[in-house]
């Protein structure tokens, strides 16, 4: 595959000190969505570094080899309309931040990453005037065809400028699960303090630290994800640009995320009892210190080696095994066990956009529902372990009542489906 431009940094992206706590080492990995079309099936994967590292300073997780955004981003083949369970949590999220902030017709509402408009449609549908901001030109198109008014741009102080030529200041800034991407993350903070109204609200949803190490998601370490956040390292990061955190909502999404508003320093009340409940258990668990990082890759392998031999053994009984969800977590757990189509015959996903691609580094097709269906496998394994109800239920549509359902993080867990 062609090599991407890549660079290894010393010093923290977020606050310059130095990254000197190790957290967890993956080895050499490819893109993880770079999925393979069959006819460069023959050409070698380029793979880099997967590695992540603690600052000293601000405690910010992050990868020490940077993979270039913009060919990762600029043609994307995540759509965030696939699952039914994050459209649901997204209807849901617009309708508290729009009573929240009281939003109506005279309001203005910007999403960073918008996606496919997910998020947006419901604001469209309640007639309060929005923008999204996405980088991806493929994925845009589909949130202009769903009613969805999109710029096409990486974010950052630059493209704010641009909205706000064009646009008033922002009552609602929301950006999901994106500050994890952002290679430049004080360019990004900075564009999305500046578009904030003086009253406005900021709201960044991220994947907790905390519960990525409590569950063992190493698989949630990928080459999109740049950090790995903290309340801890996030306030440190929001506070350099004017900004306090207000209130937190701690939400069970991809593993345990958090939803951390903050507003202007200026305009902001005191901090909620959530932002304090969270100070506090992070400071109790010692993130401020190096052993609570230190115990996390030691733990991974007996992970690693449960799935392992469960697939050894289904292989000895000739069973045949496939997975669902051609997830980029996924990705790097395969490829971290060094698994490929002699462990797995096939991987299914309701992404148009993956169906008929092979996975980056194992090899694995990907094919649709009901081509897997008819491989009438006697297991599956569910790659995006966070939706693996939604999923269960996927399967029993199918016809597969009584096949197992597996999951390996944060341990083997094997069930029928339809049970």
């Amino acid at each position: 595959m062609t090599a991407r431009s890549v660079r290894t940094i010393t010093t923290c992206r977020s606050c310059g000190g130095t990254l000197a706590v190790p957290f967890c080492d993956l080895g050499d990995q490819p893109v993880a969505n770079d999925f393979v079309s069959p006819a460069r099936a023959g050409e070698p994967d380029a793979r880099y570094r997967l590695r992540v590292m603690v600052c000293a300073d601000c405690r910010l997780a992050q990868l020490d080899t940077i993979v270039d955004a913009s060919t990762i981003f600029s043609d994307y083949a995540y759509l965030s309309s696939v699952s039914t369970s994050w459209l649901a949590h997204a209807r849901q999220a617009s309708l508290t931040l729009a009573e929240r902030q009281g939003l109506g017709p005279a309001s203005f509402v910007v999403e960073v990453a918008s996606n496919d408009g997910y998020m947006l449609r419901n604001f469209v549908a309640a007639g309060i005037p929005c923008l999204g901001i996405e980088p991806a030109a493929n994925v845009a198109q589909r949130a202009e065809a769903a009613g969805v008014p999109t710029l096409v741009r990486f974010f950052g102080v630059a493209t704010a400028a641009e909205v706000l030529a064009l646009h008033r200041p922002a009552d609602l800034v929301i950006a999901n699960n994106v500050l994890a991407h952002v290679p430049d993350v004080n360019d990004f903070v900075g564009g999305l303090a500046a578009l904030l109204a003086p009253a406005g609200l900021l709201a960044i949803e991220s994947p907790h630290l905390v519960r990525l190490a409590e569950g063992l998601q190493f698989d949630t370490i990928y080459h999109e994800h740049y950090a790995y956040w903290s309340l801890m390292a996030m306030e440190s990061l929001l506070r350099r640009h004017g900004l306090a955190v207000v209130d937190i909502v701690v939400l069970p999404t991809h593993g345990g995320s958090l939803r951390v508003m903050a507003m202007r320093a200026e305009a902001a009340p005191p901090p909620s009892p959530a932002v304090l409940a969270v100070r506090a258990e992070e400071a109790r668990l010692g993130l401020d210190g190096d052993a609570w990082y230190a115990g996390f890759g030691p733990r991974i392998g007996a992970v690693i080696a449960a799935l392992r031999d469960h697939l050894a053994a289904a292989r000895a009984r000739g069973e045949t095994v496939a997975a669902y969800g051609a997830a980029a977590k996924g990705n790097t757990f395969l490829n971290a066990a060094g698994l490929g189509p002699a462990d797995i015959v096939a991987v299914a996903d309701a992404n148009p956009l993956k169906i008929g691609t092979l996975l980056p580094g194992s090899r694995i097709p990907v094919v649709s529902p009901d081509a897997l269906a008819a491989l009438n496998p006697d297991a599956v394994l569910v790659l995006p372990w966070n939706i693996a109800e939604e999923i269960g239920g996927v399967l029993a549509g199918l016809g597969l009542v009584g096949r197992q359902l597996v999951t390996a993080i944060p341990r083997l867990t094997v069930r029928d489906i339809g049970a």
